[in-house]
């Protein structure tokens, strides 16, 4: 299964443990194919960092280096117009569309009003969890 990760859950599943750590769990055990564009992975680089300088003892670059081997990296061009309420939320979408991934695992609350947008589930990584990973 194709999933695309929004930021806060790679880094709580990085982080700390609950259903984002699982979700990553299952991604290291190939059952499922995490899915990225460059502006994801930048963002992903910055807030890592970011919380790197806070969390001295958790080194996200080993992490990094898996997903740029693991990952499937995909070109996502612009949207034509917008579609989110925040912008910075675009780049989930525009992944999604490019790759045909129909699962973002996301918390926030800008993203997953979009649920069904051109066929995509948004979905709280929680409920993630419990639909995909324990059956």
């Amino acid at each position: 299964m194709k999933v695309i990760v929004d930021t806060n859950v790679l880094v709580s599943g990085i982080f700390f443990s609950g259903p984002p750590y699982e979700i990553l769990s299952a991604w290291r055990y190939k059952r499922l194919q995490i899915v990225v564009s460059s502006a994801i992975v930048d963002e992903y680089q910055r807030v890592g960092k970011e919380l790197g300088e806070r969390f001295q003892k958790i080194d996200i670059e080993p992490f990094m280096e898996l997903l740029m081997i693991e990952g499937q990296l995909v070109n996502a061009p612009f949207l034509l117009g917008s579609v989110c309420e925040d912008p910075d939320d675009e780049k989930f979408i525009e992944c999604a569309i490019a790759s045909q991934t129909k699962t973002i695992i996301s918390g926030d609350k800008h993203l997953l009003k979009l649920s069904g947008y051109k066929g995509i589930e948004i979905i709280k990584p929680r409920l993630f969890v419990e639909k995909y990973l324990k059956n």
